[in-house]
């Protein structure tokens, strides 16, 4: 979502989105004024986006195919910090590309709701995908045996985002669908629980 936000920033806010300090509190600057956005400003820019503007959101490169060929494997569910009222909205986004996943909502670290989908779900392997690194590690905490993929496929914010494979606290760092896709597979084949990891040196 953060192409179309920066877009819809720029259009009809006068606002400038820079990420490249690795700071999402202080990367959307006020051109008037050239001052950062104040915290508790930000919160309603972004429910305003996702209340009107989330036909802006369009598939990375890869992530269709890829997903249509994951569902062929694995149940695939949709884990995303919107509010429970947006959760019909990002349904239906999804349904418009041929995803027919569910979604569930959630606000905050994501370990223990991921936790809850494993447990209903109780698969042979179960693999994590996301692109911050905080919900990778509350993932570690709360179901360390789940494999866990770290992926920004934004190009413009993946160089910014620290990573959670290098901090030990994801398995692998892959930002593009087509490597990603090779490398769940090969998870699904191996069908074992995922081992501990360790930070790299």
């Amino acid at each position: 979502m953060v192409a179309p936000f920066k877009a819809w920033l720029d259009e009809e806010h006068d606002i400038d989105f820079d990420f490249s300090g690795g700071d999402f509190a202080k990367a959307l600057i006020d051109r008037k004024t050239r001052e950062a956005v104040k915290p508790g400003d930000i919160w309603p820019l972004l429910g305003a986006f996702f209340d009107t503007e989330m036909h802006r959101q369009m598939p990375i490169p890869g992530a269709i195919e890829a997903l249509k060929t994951i569902g062929e494997h694995a149940d695939i569910v949709v884990l995303t910090n919107l509010m429970d009222n947006r959760q019909q909205a990002r349904s239906e986004q999804l349904a418009r590309f041929g995803l027919h996943h569910r979604v569930v909502c959630n606000q905050g670290p994501k370990g223990e709701p991921l936790k809850r989908i494993v447990e209903e779900h109780n698969p042979r392997v179960a693999i994590f995908v996301d692109d911050l690194p905080q919900h990778h590690e509350s993932a570690t905490e709360h179901v360390p045996h789940v494999w866990r993929l770290h992926m920004v496929g934004e190009e413009g914010l993946a160089p910014h985002i620290a990573c959670a494979a290098s901090a030990g606290h994801a398995h692998a760092r892959i930002d593009r669908w087509d490597e990603a896709l090779a490398w769940i597979l090969e998870r699904f084949a191996a069908g074992v629980h995922a081992p501990g990891i360790q930070a790299a040196a």
